[in-house]
């Protein structure tokens, strides 16, 4: 039973209704659990709603995000741009599945690393470019140590000649 907004529901009413709810459930057949399964689940498809973000634009079931642009399924991220799937992450553009992350362009399943650009797999690096499967690795371009002068420099035609910012 669905009360008013505004209205008091009896707390025997509501133990009642669980009870019921949970009779249902109880009694589900496969098929009818996995049909009920897929409708919560478009349902929660459906809701591109972010809850507890704070000034993001476009984003679509973020939560607990601020200042984000046209991002998708992210939590506690700031910042960041076009992501999917990230949590905890900050400045970060373009980027999948990444945790713990600030400033990374373009990448993917990376942790708690800062300043990547293109890289999959990484966890714990900081500055690396074209890198997959490092960890606890700074200034390294496709998995190759580079002094930090020289990195840059290597970064910066780089980025010129991919059109990267």
């Amino acid at each position: 039973m669905v009360k008013a907004k505004g209205t008091r529901t009896d707390a025997g009413e509501l133990l009642a209704e669980e009870k019921a709810a949970r009779e249902v459930v109880a009694s589900l057949g496969k098929r009818e659990f996995l049909d009920q399964l897929q409708k919560l689940t478009k349902s929660y498809a459906s809701d591109p709603g972010n809850p507890g973000s704070y000034a993001c634009e476009g984003c679509q079931r973020c939560a607990n995000c601020m200042f984000c642009k046209d991002c998708d399924s992210c939590f506690q991220c700031t910042h960041c741009t076009r992501c999917e799937l990230c949590n905890n992450c900050s400045h970060c553009v373009e980027c999948k599945s990444c945790h713990a992350c600030a400033y990374c362009l373009q990448s993917e399943n990376c942790t708690t690393s800062a300043y990547l650009v293109m890289c999959r797999n990484l966890q714990d690096c900081n500055y690396c470019f074209g890198c997959v499967g490092l960890a606890k690795k700074d200034f390294h371009i496709l998995n190759v140590p580079f002094p930090r002068t020289e990195y840059f420099k290597v970064v910066g035609k780089l980025r010129k000649e991919l059109g990267l910012p």
